[in-house]
């Protein structure tokens, strides 16, 4: 059966690896045969919540910014897919900044039931990734139905582009979205 596929891609960096590694999921979902939409923060002005919650009474944010136009693609999904670089051992502030704007979708409802994670860092212990999967999975608590359905961890990528050469980590990132 046919999924819908939000990628969502929250490095800043040019040539960043997790936006590597998130584009060969994106090649894995689309070979399934899924319908994929890929989308990427780099050129998104994404504010801070403010915490006011109007976003509960009235089923989007009241500032006006891309938060609410992802927010929306995020609710019409059926799956969500987050790529971010691991800084400090958690994930892109960018990436959490969505997420707590992202409020909205407590009241509205909403389609995803599945997400995946890519992390990318420089660190190459095992288990880097557990700090960044903590805060998903806080964000899965808050909805019936959703789990995190599987994850590509991808260390010892010190500096941009390096992804491109870890036929490993390409091949996980693939087949987590043919997978989907």
């Amino acid at each position: 059966m046919s999924k819908k596929v939000l990628i969502i891609s929250t490095s800043l960096r040019n040539n960043a690896n997790s936006e590597i590694l998130a584009r060969e999921t994106e090649r894995g979902a689309k070979d399934a045969g899924h319908e994929v939409e890929f989308v990427t923060l780099k050129d998104k002005q994404i504010n801070f919540c403010k915490g006011c919650m109007a976003c509960q009474k009235i089923g989007k944010c009241v500032i006006n910014d891309d938060a609410n136009e992802i927010t929306l693609k995020m609710k019409d999904a059926d799956v969500i897919v987050w790529a971010t670089p691991v800084y400090y051992y958690e994930m892109s502030g960018q990436m959490k900044t969505l997420i707590d704007r992202a409020n909205s979708l407590f009241a509205t409802g909403k389609n995803f039931s599945e997400t995946y994670v890519i992390t990318t860092s420089a660190d190459t212990s095992k288990g880097v990734a557990q700090t960044v999967l903590n805060g998903i999975n806080g964000w899965i608590a808050c909805f019936d139905n959703l789990e995190l359905k599987g994850y590509v961890e991808a260390g010892g990528l010190e500096e941009s582009n390096e992804a491109v050469n870890r036929k490993d980590l390409l091949e996980q990132a693939y087949n987590m979205g043919k997978n989907i």
